[in-house]
């Protein structure tokens, strides 16, 4: 299914991160030129140093949450390295407890999974990720969620109540990529803990 409106979102997802990464990368090797000639950084270009880090961390994740599946493998280290450079900066922290090299299609609906959840932990939170055979689970633990109940009903083929937004089309993408997986999402939440698995 080449051209399925999944694949054609995982094209453009993947485009924008590969055409982003150079510029950022350059960005940051001059910021290393810079601390290098042995000059004091002022603290604006150590905003600048930390913004190009940010930035490159999340395109990082964003690369293989958006980006095309294609058939390779994601070790646990490059997963590791991905997720503790995202959360460097942000209020959850994510313990991939997964020991063997999963497919790039498995960590993508992984990683859609765990924005999912970061949508309903604002607070911040801790997010762990296991595998139990061809199980996932994703789950968070915080002392406060806001579960919003029309777009988690999303997650398990629900009607959509209203246009999603941007920063919520991870909740539209999960449930189409999970199916091209032959995967159901399935979810459960209370008051402090929120999961998800398939």
């Amino acid at each position: 299914m080449a051209d399925s409106e999944n694949d054609l979102a995982a094209l453009i997802g993947s485009r924008i991160c590969h055409d982003l990464i150079s510029p950022i990368g350059a960005i940051n090797n001059g910021l290393e030129l810079v601390a290098m000639s042995g000059d004091v950084m002022s603290q604006e270009m150590e905003l600048i140093a930390q913004s190009v880090e940010n930035a490159s961390a999340r395109i990082r994740f964003f690369r293989v949450a958006f980006g095309t599946a294609g058939g390779q493998l994601i070790g646990r280290a490059e997963s590791v390295s991905i997720l503790t450079d995202l959360c460097a900066q942000g209020r959850i922290q994510v313990a991939w407890d997964v020991v063997e090299p999963q497919s790039r299609e498995e960590v993508r609906l992984a990683f859609l999974a765990l924005l999912c959840l970061e949508t309903g932990m604002p607070y911040g939170g801790k997010v762990t990720v296991t595998k139990d055979g061809d199980n996932w689970q994703v789950a968070g633990a915080a002392e406060k969620l806001l579960i919003d109940p029309d777009l988690w009903q999303l997650l398990g083929g629900g009607p959509r109540a209203r246009s999603i937004e941007p920063r919520h089309v991870q909740f539209g993408l999960l449930p189409g990529f999970a199916s091209d997986a032959g995967r159901k999402i399935k979810s459960s939440a209370d008051e402090t803990d929120i999961k998800l698995t398939f």
